[in-house]
């Protein structure tokens, strides 16, 4: 491996990296640094925590000269990414002392309008970045150094439109870099259409897979937070990255650990900038908390240091995503693990993971474990059935089968309750019976039910018809609800309306179950 002076970086340069503690490259700068010092467009694949910030930062650097108008743009999916790029291309060129200013949503724009005059490179979300252009408050006409970071997770979110209409306010003589965990057919048309000969670079997982171990738990409904909590206690861990699907199981998980007494910060969109950064400070000080729950596009590219344990909480969709959250850990030679907890709505997702056979996860017997109390927003009862609890009923106890072949069929199990401790008592449906039968004993019970009528009912409503000479001349009102228009949703004065006039003459409808 070549040093960073042999790669072409100038001796200011490298005595800031020395100061950095970054004293050889990674593979993907060993790559690419040479490429985009000789002003080549540059497409790349590599994780997150390779090193590529610095591997497009430095031509950056090397070839801009400091002035009062932007000259180099980098696009972002998310405002923490944002944040940390333009901190870490403002330490790299301490030297230089270029202005490199954050763009992202959620904070005030005005105080960006007033910074950016003085911008000498500009790293921002593709929304914010847009709202500027439509405010005339930047100008591209002289940026010669664009680059996109995590390209793959920005389509995902939906900015593929967004990146293509501020890609179309640059100049085209410019230096193009792309950079994603994978290239794909998104990617490749991207690159066909904005870049000039560009060269593709791409590097092996930095894991080292002998160090990371990956294992699952097959739990029952209800119960996969009361195990979380269980393994969270018991073990030994540094920094714990817990992946949840939704912003709103991120607040239950959060919300539940620090009622239980573990001190755990959260990260979703749906939290103000502020919030988030200081959650990311707290997360990664000495002193701070060493949980932190999140979701996939909240923690997209960011780069923490030192994460023993990887949480899925919630299981990605594919493998590719499962592969991005357990690259968290196990860097730099380390050991970590990723522990990933099932339950029934997890299995879908969790046999999406496995037809990756590069994957090697491994089952573990899930151990003795109380059930714990749990805290619940009223917003969030209805959905509450996601959240890994149940409301006092147990619920049917499934485990899966998740031995491969794709054209198995799925096999459901049962499983016992004794290691669970107290579950309530478990109920089935059988689906089995003929419905048309437990519907009608069940309306012959209840002479006012609105759906179907039955002999049952015909019966009780035949009574009436002694008196009903009488009843005519004392109130004139027909009760013969088998003549009338019996829908859904009506009620007894509208039915007594339905009896009157021309529905002596209207045809009996029949309405039993088929």
């Amino acid at each position: 491996m070549k040093s960073f002076k042999e790669l072409g970086l100038s001796r200011e340069f490298v005595s800031v990296l020395e100061k950095a503690k970054i004293e050889t490259p990674s593979e993907i700068q060993d790559k690419t640094i040479p490429l985009v010092l000789a002003g080549k467009d540059v497409i790349g694949g590599s994780a997150t925590g390779s090193g590529k910030t610095l591997a497009f930062a430095s031509s950056i650097i090397e070839n801009l000269k400091k002035s009062e108008r932007i000259q180099a743009l980098i696009l972002t999916p998310t405002r923490e990414l944002a944040e940390q790029v333009a901190n870490s291309i403002k330490k790299f060129s301490e030297h230089k002392k270029l202005n490199v200013l954050p763009i992202y949503g959620g904070v005030d724009i005005q105080n960006q309008i007033r910074r950016v005059k003085n911008a000498d490179v500009v790293v921002g979300t593709p929304g914010r970045i847009l709202d500027h252009l439509n405010r005339r408050t930047l100008n591209f006409s002289e940026v010669k150094f664009l680059v996109l970071d995590e390209v793959d997770r920005m389509f995902d979110m939906g900015f593929q439109v967004d990146v293509e209409r501020i890609l179309k306010e640059c100049p085209k003589n410019r230096q193009t870099m792309l950079f994603s965990a994978t290239i794909s057919s998104k990617m490749d048309y991207l690159s066909k259409k904005y870049t000039k000969d560009p060269v593709e670079v791409s590097v092996q997982s930095h894991i080292d897979a002998s160090k990371l171990k990956q294992i699952y738990y097959d739990v029952p409904d209800g119960l996969k937070f009361s195990l979380f909590v269980h393994l969270l206690k018991k073990e030994k861990s540094h920094l714990v990255m817990v992946f949840c699907g939704t912003r709103r199981n991120v607040d239950f998980v959060t919300n539940n650990l620090i009622h239980l007494g573990i001190q755990a910060k959260a990260i979703h969109g749906g939290m103000q900038q502020n919030k988030r950064n200081k959650a990311l400070m707290d997360f990664n000080s000495k002193d701070g908390v060493n949980v932190l729950v999140c979701t996939d596009v909240a923690a997209r590219g960011l780069d923490i240091q030192g994460v023993s344990h990887v949480y899925n909480y919630d299981l990605p969709k594919s493998s590719d995503e499962y592969i991005h959250r357990i690259g968290r850990t196990a860097r730099a030679g380390k050991e970590g693990i990723a522990i990933s907890i099932l339950c029934s709505r997890d299995y879908e997702n969790f046999n999406n993971i496995l037809i990756d056979e590069k994957l090697k996860i491994s089952e573990v017997k899930a151990p003795y474990f109380e059930r714990v109390g749990i805290i619940v927003d009223e917003r969030d009862r209805r959905g509450s059935k996601g959240r890994g609890f149940s409301r006092g009923q147990g619920r049917d106890n499934k485990r899966r089968d998740f031995s491969r072949g794709r054209g198995d069929k799925k096999d459901f199990k049962k499983s016992g309750n004794s290691k669970y401790g107290n579950r309530g008592n478990s109920r089935r449906k059988d689906f089995s019976k003929n419905r048309d039968d437990d519907r009608k004993k069940s309306y012959g019970r209840d002479s006012s039910s609105r759906r179907g009528r039955d002999d049952g009912q015909k019966k009780s409503y035949s009574r009436g018809n002694q008196n009903r000479s009488s009843s005519r001349q004392r109130d004139n009102k027909k009760r013969d609800f088998r003549k009338s228009d019996n829908r859904r949703g009506r009620d007894d004065d509208r039915k007594k309306s339905y009896g009157r006039g021309k529905s002596d003459n209207r045809s009996k409808r029949n309405f039993s179950r088929r």
